[in-house]
């Protein structure tokens, strides 16, 4: 009945580009953003739910989606943080045991456009050969013309602060507040299983604001400091930037990942740049320059630092290249217990292969102390 019932739908690209699906379930209207792709074959709930995808349209390579359902415990914020989704096959029942719902009912409860039926295959081969960009899903299949006019209106994703739309209002803590070490984290979109990892290792963290000040982090007397993933570009993030120069000049350990490998980069001088469609997925390539090991990686990021710059830096080395397309994926610095990754140890979802450099942190905490 339900499939019956659904209305007509479209993605309309920012250059006019259309592909038509159906809407799932009784959600009508629009949401706009920069349509992306996830090859993710699982995982789903954790990707629609984390801060670094914060106004994108996902589009998922994997041909059923919500087949599995929702559980409460994987959930990545507080709510779902992409402003619309994508798919092929949606499945409204869920089928496994464990299941707290469907991921129909899911959405509905997080207010969230989703559309189905779509060749997902053609669009994301077009993402490929065009590169990501703005983008509407609509119910509104026959005000193409008023849409367009919307959509021209709609933010570049270069040059788009967004951290601020994700970070928490307030200070707070995660963790046993008698544990070994103490961490200031500067929350620029945090996923919670990164918080899990930290507390996991023995650490209490203060989780700080995105605009917080070096001297507030400092405060908390830390042990060490973490710079989180979240969305959009790194270079309007002045006041992290500012914060993380005042970081490296106490010298105590600073791991940064995803957005915060791009802002401790920012920090030695080294540039960003957005990517043509960036990496996102759960089975990406990783070569660790140290060990000489691959690692199978989760990734979810649309831009990068300058990897000839980052070899020029006199006090940064690079320590992880993606071999896909050989962009930096790692660095550390040569006088400081400082480092960063593009892509996320922390997975969920994916492989945990690089869980080691929460190790890698606690580390140097214990060797700074």
């Amino acid at each position: 009945m339900k499939y019956q019932a659904r209305k007509n739908a479209l993605i309309l690209l920012v250059d006019g580009t259309i592909f038509y699906g159906k809407a799932v379930g009784s959600k009508e209207g629009s949401a706009f953003g920069e349509v992306c792709f996830n090859t993710g074959m699982t995982g789903y709930q954790e990707i629609f739910t984390d801060p670094s995808y914060f106004g994108q349209l996902m589009v998922t390579t994997n041909a059923h989606i919500g087949n599995y359902g929702v559980n409460d415990e994987e959930v990545e914020s507080d709510g779902v943080k992409i402003a619309g989704l994508i798919c092929r096959n949606f499945s409204y029942q869920a089928s496994r045991p464990d299941s707290d719902g469907t991921l129909e009912d899911f959405l509905s409860q997080n207010n969230l456009l989703a559309i189905s039926d779509v060749d997902t295959r053609a669009l994301v081969s077009y993402i490929r050969d065009n590169g990501a960009m703005n983008a509407v899903i609509t119910t509104d299949v026959d005000n193409l013309e008023v849409l367009k006019k919307q959509l021209a209106d709609i933010p570049d994703m270069n040059g788009l602060e967004l951290a601020s739309k994700v970070s928490t209002k307030e200070p707070y803590f995660y963790g046993d507040e008698n544990a070994s070490y103490k961490i200031s984290a500067l929350d620029i979109g945090i996923k919670k299983n990164i918080l899990r990892n930290l507390a996991k290792r023995d650490c209490y963290v203060k989780v700080f604001p995105y605009n917080t000040s070096f001297t507030e982090m400092q405060s908390f007397e830390p042990d060490g400091y973490f710079l989180s993933n979240g969305p959009g570009d790194p270079e309007p993030l002045t006041q992290a930037i500012a914060t993380t120069k005042e970081i490296l000049e106490t010298g105590k350990p600073l791991f940064g990942i995803c957005l915060g490998h791009q802002v401790l980069a920012l920090a030695n001088g080294i540039s960003t740049y957005k990517m043509h469609h960036g990496h996102r997925g759960i089975n990406h390539p990783i070569m660790n320059l140290m060990t000489g090991k691959g690692e199978i990686t989760s990734q979810n990021h649309g831009f990068a630092i300058n990897k000839e710059e980052a070899e020029a830096h006199a006090d940064v080395e690079i320590t992880h290249v993606h071999l896909n397309d050989q962009t930096a994926a790692g660095i550390r610095m040569k006088s400081k217990p400082v480092f960063s990754v593009q892509y996320h140890p922390e997975a969920s979802p994916g492989p945990h292969d690089a869980s080691y450099l929460f190790d890698d942190f606690i580390t140097n905490i214990k060797n700074s102390k």
